[in-house]
């Protein structure tokens, strides 16, 4: 299963220290609210309305938030606390078994090629991040191939090929401006050269704009055309600064393309990281057909700062 490779120490080390560093903002928008009322000595209900106002400042939105501030009044009494002292070792176990169904690791399973297609509003990252997801998948051995479907965006093609290069990595692309074509190619290519993973770029686009996501379901039907069960993963590119419209963004994308993934990126760069915690309400909120689980996340800007979600990981660095 893929997303369980071991690390070393040092490398465990580095990232937890790149992650930490990352969350900066969103913990000093939350833990700094929860350092203040920690030192007030009790549990009432101006430490709840401070908490309330805490969480919602790190965008962890309103229906998150409440579900939050429920579970804690509802540990509070069970274990009958009155030491505020205690709220944040409550609150952490409360966010980690929150957010733990979003950590599902990526699975390669059978197939070979693996084929990955990635989409996303423009200006999130997206083929910044598939030139970091080619450098991961590469530093556990995989052979992968880029497919530049990007074909509206200025030097789209240009920029994924420069990522080809500095992964050194084989990019498929065209002159034309037809991206379902190019997909068709890459899906022949890599099944040709042997490839482990395809990652494919789409160009970014609203879900506002019709023509685009009626475009980009045609993107999906022409991959499955070339790959019949493919694509076997369909990534959604957030940027952490958008808050709560993300969820709005994976709602619309999964009734479009059926995202099964999602990679968060610009974490270092917000104050919004409990996105995350909103992201796993909304998924929590429809038992019946879970939403995209989170694959990646994004803390810097280097080569190697895009790695799985790990739950326990996230909420040590969010609160520590």
């Amino acid at each position: 299963m893929f997303g369980l490779f071991k690390k070393s120490p040092e490398e465990d080390a580095r990232w937890t220290a790149r992650l930490k560093a990352g969350l900066a903002r969103t913990r000093t928008a939350l833990g700094g609210g929860l350092n203040t009322l920690l030192g007030r000595g009790r549990i009432d209900d101006t430490l709840y309305e401070a908490l309330e106002t805490a969480l919602l400042t790190a965008d962890c939105g309103v229906a998150a938030t409440q579900a939050v501030l429920d579970a804690l009044r509802v540990r509070v009494r069970q274990t009958g606390s009155t030491d505020a002292t205690q709220v944040r070792a409550m609150l952490k176990e409360i966010l980690l078994a929150y957010v733990q169904p979003l950590e599902v690791p990526l699975d390669l399973g059978a197939q070979r090629p693996f084929i990955m297609m990635v989409a996303g509003v423009n200006g999130t990252g997206k083929t910044t991040s598939i030139g970091k997801l080619a450098r991961y998948f590469q530093s556990h051995d995989l052979r992968v191939l880029l497919a530049a479907g990007d074909t509206f965006r200025a030097a789209a093609r240009e920029q994924l090929t420069e990522w080809g290069a500095r992964n050194q990595v084989d990019v498929i692309a065209q002159q034309s401006g037809d991206a379902a074509a190019v997909m068709f190619d890459a899906v022949n290519a890599a099944r040709a050269r042997d490839i482990d993973v395809l990652i494919a770029d789409t160009a970014g686009r609203l879900p506002t704009q019709l023509h685009l996501m009626e475009e980009i379901r045609k993107i999906r039907r022409v991959i499955q055309k070339a790959e019949p069960t493919a694509p076997h993963e369909v990534l959604l590119v957030l940027d952490a600064n958008t808050g709560q419209n993300a969820l709005a963004q994976v709602q619309a994308f999964d009734q479009a393309i059926g995202v099964t993934g999602l990679i968060l990126t610009k974490l270092d760069g917000s104050a919004r990281g409990g996105i995350v915690v909103a992201l796993a309400h909304a998924r929590a909120a429809q038992p019946q057909r879970p939403g995209p689980a989170l694959r990646f996340i994004g803390v810097g800007e280097a080569i190697d700062d895009l790695r799985p979600f790990v739950a326990k990981d996230f909420v040590d660095a969010l609160l520590e």
